[in-house]
């Protein structure tokens, strides 16, 4: 039984098991759930580091495979691709890897061509270690006991931790601001660096305390440039942190309001060793930034 047949698909229906003929059970997870979905944005975030590492595999690196959404009519299913390969143009092509259990319009062995905005996960196996594969963490996470065990005896006992990610430097997504600030760091920027913090947000937060003494702008601005000051100062005096040899991970998004998210970052050092913090990030109107960690 190869790896596809024993991995477990997600449906957009109600939380039940169903059983595939010849297969293990499939686990159906609320659609409604937060953290799926958020699996699945995570997973078209981050399609790119895929993509470049099917083109030129990473030492270790031996085995890929790609789910898609497959709609047939009012009917979804969630679908493992195997053998997954992307044009010139970016389009994606595979063979279903599963046994449909509730689609009619593709079966098992089947080679298609698929948007891929349909993308809802990835995987790698590097070193028997498992990169991505966003939802089957979360199927994970529901799991204990004989069921957990079963589970992973059913994946061929991979390693499953915190994994990487590889999100974009960007402000488009509070991830993405962190790597942007981090960076920064690495390129000895501060003035990059200063620019990917929010320190009008962070005198906010510690002036709140004192909001009914008819703070204004102008008390918050001068607070923030104070902070901005400060953060430049220990950087100077203290040294930059560096960030060239880790790796990460953005294992938890917790969100606040729209406009603020706590973003828990992994950090893999060589020595094998790791560390977890919480950050702040807020959306400013233009793009996400980085606050300060959460105490």
């Amino acid at each position: 039984m190869g790896l596809l047949s024993r991995l477990f698909g997600k449906r957009e229906n109600k939380n039940q098991i169903r059983k595939r003929p010849d297969e293990p059970d499939v686990i159906n997870v609320e659609n409604e759930d937060e953290r799926m979905n958020w699996a699945m944005e995570k997973s078209r975030l981050t399609l790119h580091y895929f993509e470049s590492c099917l083109t030129s595999p990473k030492e270790g690196q031996q085995y890929f495979s790609i789910k898609v959404k497959i709609e047939d009519g009012q009917i979804i299913e969630h679908i493992w691709l195997s053998d997954p390969v992307f044009d010139e143009e970016g389009n994606l092509f595979g063979t279903i890897g599963n046994t449909p259990i509730d689609v009619r319009n593709v079966k098992l062995g089947q080679k298609i061509g698929i948007d891929r905005d349909l993308v809802s996960d990835w995987m790698i196996v590097e070193n028997g270690r498992l990169i991505g594969g966003y939802t089957i963490r979360v199927l994970r996470e529901n799991l204990t006991g004989r069921a957990l065990a079963d589970f992973d005896k059913q994946l061929g006992g991979m390693h499953i931790d915190e994994g990487e990610d590889y999100f974009l430097p960007d402000d488009s997504t509070p991830e993405g601001a962190i790597v942007k600030i981090e960076t920064a760091f690495n390129e000895d920027n501060l003035d990059k660096a200063a620019d990917c913090k929010d320190f009008r947000k962070e005198a906010e937060m510690m002036l709140a305390k004192f909001k009914d003494k008819g703070l204004d702008d102008e008390v918050i601005d001068k607070t923030a440039e104070v902070l901005k000051l400060g953060f430049l100062k220990s950087l100077q005096e203290d040294g930059i942190p560096k960030f060239n040899d880790l790796k990460q991970a953005f294992p938890k998004r917790e969100k606040v309001s729209d406009n603020h998210m706590i973003i828990t970052e992994v950090c893999y050092y060589p020595d094998r060793t790791k560390s977890i913090q919480r950050l702040n990030t807020y959306y400013d109107g233009s793009g996400w930034k980085v606050g300060s960690p959460v105490e």
